[in-house]
């Protein structure tokens, strides 16, 4: 069982830089270095959408939308997923939620997936002004 939980959205200009969090509460550091970590975004009257992924190797995947602007990354010892967002655009505005998956069945094709998670934080809102 994972219970995840975002913070770190606001409001910013474009341009502009947000960092956020997501703190995984799990049975052990190790039950948490065994999941495939995402984020994904959903805009008002939009489908949810896959950002970023990391494996438990550390490996990366991102949507074509945000390459080169934004970058996940995760501290095992804390627990603690995060998403750095620099470069920020109006479009970027949108809910943004973590999730987690076991490894064992995080199929490269369905990294960006919704479907392919089971484990959902409760999200957090970030709001990206012209």
């Amino acid at each position: 069982q994972v219970q995840l939980v975002e913070s770190g959205g606001g409001s910013v200009q474009a341009g502009g830089s947000l960092r956020l969090s997501c703190t995984a509460s799990v049975v052990s550091v190790y039950t948490y270095s065994t999941y495939q970590m995402a984020w994904f975004r959903q805009a008002p009257g939009k489908e949810r959408e896959g950002v970023a992924t990391i494996s438990t190797a550390g490996s990366t995947t991102y949507a074509d939308s945000v390459k080169g602007r934004f970058t996940i990354s995760q501290d095992n010892a804390k627990m603690i997923l995060y998403l750095q967002m620099n470069s920020l655009k109006p479009e970027d505005t949108a809910m943004y939620y973590c999730a987690a998956v076991p490894a064992e069945v995080a199929y490269a094709n369905l990294l960006l997936r919704q479907e392919l998670y089971n484990y959902w934080g409760q999200g957090t809102q970030v709001t990206v002004s012209s």
